[in-house]
Parts: C-alpha cells; structure tokens; sequence
C-alpha cells in the first residue's frame, strides 16, 4: 500500500535524523523531511534555507488562494492540484508555451523572463516554485526590482551547474520582502520544487 510505505519511510527518515543527532525546527521540519523522501537526500538538512517564518507565511498565502507558478511541467505535474484547489487555488506554468517561445525569440530573451512576464500580468497572489531554471529567478529578481510583481513567496530550488548558485543568492537578497526556501548550492530540481509545494499544503490539512 502506497500510504503505508510512505509512513515507513517517513519513520526511517525521523530514525536516521535522530541517529545523526539532528533535530529540525518545528515549523521545517515536514518541509524537510518531504524533500529528503523525495530525493533520498540528506544533505537537504543543510542546504535549506528559510527566510524568517517562511513556512507559516507560505501557508497563509495557500489558504487564501495563492496560485503556484513554475517553471517546469515536471513540477507542475508533482504538485497536488486537488489540495491546492481546496483553497481556490491552481498551478501555472508558461515556459513551454509557444507564444511565450515565440516571443522570447523575437525579442532576444529568454523564455524563463517571458514566462515570469507572463505570470506577472495573472493579477493574483504567486508563489513561485523554481526547480530547474536558474534564469527564471534572476527574471524575478529583476522584475521585482521594478515593482512589476509581488510575490507571496518563493521555492528557488533549481538544480545545474550555471549561474544556479547565483541566481538563488540573488533571492536571498530580498529575504526580508518576500518569504523564501532556497535549496543553497547545486542541487534541487523540479521535484524538490513540488515536494515543497505539497509539504506546505498537506501541513495545512493536518492543522485544519
């Protein structure tokens, strides 16, 4: 049984954090541990990083209706569309899009910008869930230095070797404007990006 199997799982990672002599802050520790069951990875204990209060910040979005904007439809696809929902909420994700190929193409950018342009315009409270384009957070970046968006949040966890570090020191220079969790270093990915997303959801079932 799938349920079954995941609670087994769930109780080697609790016994093998213990072993280790970790002991993860109440508020990360689902957020954690979905990530490390997910990947198999304990390194994720270490490279974690949340702004102050990020997890409750993050859920208080949800359960207002945030919509999930990412940049794969890997993660789209990982994230829990019926939980989410509950909340009046939905996933977006714009980066294979033809129009917005089209129009990165025209106008010598790239499809990550145009597709964080793109989410920009929605008019509704984002959080951003980043896990395989480094480009789409420095597009972030850039558009929240001009005020065009206002993220409720963002998961910057994109995995690679270029300008992936970078882009995710970039977010957390604006630590104290938008609740943020980085994956620091190189690793992550898109299905980091949705554990996260549905961590924080099923966290917000367990308390309601």
């Amino acid at each position: 049984m799938p349920a079954q199997i995941e609670k087994e799982s769930f109780a080697i990672i609790g016994r093998e954090l213990e072993h280790r002599g970790i002991c993860l802050p109440a508020e990360e520790e689902m957020v954690t541990k979905r990530v490390i069951h997910t990947t198999a990875d304990f390194d994720y204990v270490k490279n974690l990083y949340y702004s102050e209060g990020a997890v409750e910040k993050l859920r208080k979005a949800l359960r207002e209706g945030a919509c999930i904007v990412t940049d794969t439809q890997m993660a789209k696809a990982g994230i829990n569309k019926k939980a989410l929902g509950k909340y009046g909420g939905g996933v977006y994700c714009f980066m294979s899009d033809e129009d917005v190929a089209k129009e990165a193409k025209e106008r010598g950018c790239t499809r990550a910008f145009v597709s964080m342009e793109r989410a920009a315009a929605l008019g509704k409270p984002l959080i951003f869930a980043i896990g395989n384009a480094p480009t789409a957070l420095v597009s972030l970046y850039e558009l929240m230095a001009k005020k065009c968006v206002e993220p409720a949040g963002i998961i910057g966890v994109p995995v690679g070797f270029v300008n992936v570090v970078e882009a995710k020191e970039l977010i957390l220079e604006k630590k104290e404007e938008v609740p943020c969790i980085v994956a620091r270093g190189r690793k992550g990915g898109s299905n980091v990006a949705a554990a996260i997303c549905n961590a924080l959801l099923y966290g917000i079932q367990e308390k309601g």
